[in-house]
């Protein structure tokens, strides 16, 4: 951003029967966070995410079911990113990054596209031993797990027209790690893919539209 541009920056508002989630975000920030899910393993997760992205994020939500927070969560947050980004011009939209921890490996390969997906796959796993881990077992204990994530995620994506593709290259650890890593990695990507190249005019399409 060159001075005297307004920051990239939206208000996360979203309210229905079952949750009230409120908050900010800024995307050209310096990743200061407060953040309230009511779930520490996603509290957790989203400071690594706005740590290495350099996003600011306030978020406090409430609600009945988990299940409805953690995907409401990513419904707000997803919207709210979208709204931010504004029209998009000048980004680079395409970002790569892998983050290890340990013995794990995790990549992220973020498209700021417009048609929104998720997909993730393990490299190497010939016993399925790190699918089974990912499949029953939970958050350093808690009601947290993997598929919690995924959920967000799924969420998230979808309503900020972003395309992840994510790659385990190591798991040998435990979901923790795992999701650590997933997490750097996709802020790292996604500070990447919204970084204003200054060559750029316009949308980075050829159809010169990213919906």
């Amino acid at each position: 951003m060159t001075q005297g541009e307004a920051k990239r920056a939206a208000v996360i508002k979203r309210k229905t029967n079952e949750v009230d989630i409120n908050g900010s975000f800024n995307i050209d920030g310096s990743g200061i966070t407060k953040i309230q899910t009511g779930f520490e393993p996603l509290n957790h997760l989203l400071t690594l995410f706005c740590f290495h992205g350099l996003f600011d994020l306030q978020l406090e939500a409430k609600g009945d079911l988990p299940h409805h927070i953690i995907e409401d969560i990513g419904i707000a947050l997803g919207k709210t990113f979208k709204q931010a980004l504004g029209e998009k011009e000048g980004i680079n939209r395409y970002g790569c990054f892998t983050v290890a921890m340990d013995k794990v490996a995790v990549e992220a390969v973020i498209d700021i596209s417009g048609r929104p997906s998720l997909h993730g796959r393990i490299a190497y796993d010939p016993s399925d031993k790190i699918q089974n881990m990912l499949a029953n077992e939970s958050f350093d204990n808690t009601d947290f797990t993997f598929k919690h994530a995924e959920e967000f995620l799924e969420s998230f994506l979808q309503h900020s027209g972003i395309s992840l593709v994510y790659v385990i290259k190591s798991g040998e650890g435990d979901p923790h790690h795992i999701l650590e890593a997933l997490f750097k990695a996709m802020g790292k990507a996604l500070d990447m893919a919204t970084q204003i190249d200054p060559r750029r005019k316009g949308v980075p399409s050829t159809k010169g539209i990213i919906d």
